[in-house]
C-alpha cells in the first residue's frame, strides 16, 4: 500500500479514487493534484513508482491542508463559535442541526435515537404493604 501524508491508500483502486481516502481531499482536488503531478488518473495505486508517490505527497503537503491539521482547524473553529456564544455555537453545544434544518421531525443524526416523552407506567408491585414486613 502506498503511504501518502500518513495514510495508507488502497492499492487496487485507481489513483484518482484512492487519493480521496486522505481526509480533506475529494474527487476534484485529487484530479487537480494528479494533473499538477503529471500522473494519469487511470493508473492503479499499486503501479505508482516511489518518485510519483513522493511527488504526490509533496504537492499535497505544499498546497493542501489535510488530516490532523484540517481536523484541528475545524474543531478550533467550532470551539471559537461556542466560546463567543454565537447561535451556531449554541447549536453545536446542544447537539442540534447547525444549518437551519427543521427539528420537529427528522434531524435524527444530530439528536440521536428518539426518547419517548410522557408517563412511563410500571407494574404495581405484588409485595405486601410496607407496614406488614417481618423483622
Amino acid at each position: 500500500m502506498p503511504r501518502i501524508v500518513g495514510v495508507d491508500i488502497p492499492k487496487e483502486k485507481r489513483v484518482e479514487l484512492s487519493l480521496t481516502y486522505v481526509y480533506g481531499i475529494g474527487r476534484s482536488a485529487s484530479n487537480k493534484i494528479l494533473k499538477v503531478a503529471n500522473i494519469s488518473p487511470d493508473k492503479r495505486a499499486k503501479d505508482l513508482t516511489e518518485e510519483e508517490v513522493a511527488r504526490l505527497s509533496s504537492i499535497i503537503q505544499k498546497e493542501y491542508k489535510v488530516e490532523g491539521d484540517l481536523r484541528r482547524d475545524i474543531s478550533a473553529n467550532i470551539k471559537r463559535l461556542i466560546d463567543v456564544g454565537a447561535y451556531r455555537g449554541l447549536r453545536h453545544r446542544r447537539g442540534l442541526p447547525v444549518r437551519g434544518q427543521r427539528t420537529r421531525t427528522n434531524a435524527r443524526t444530530r439528536k440521536g435515537p428518539r426518547k419517548t416523552v410522557g408517563i412511563v407506567r410500571q407494574k404495581a408491585e405484588r409485595a405486601a404493604p410496607s407496614g406488614t414486613e417481618k423483622k
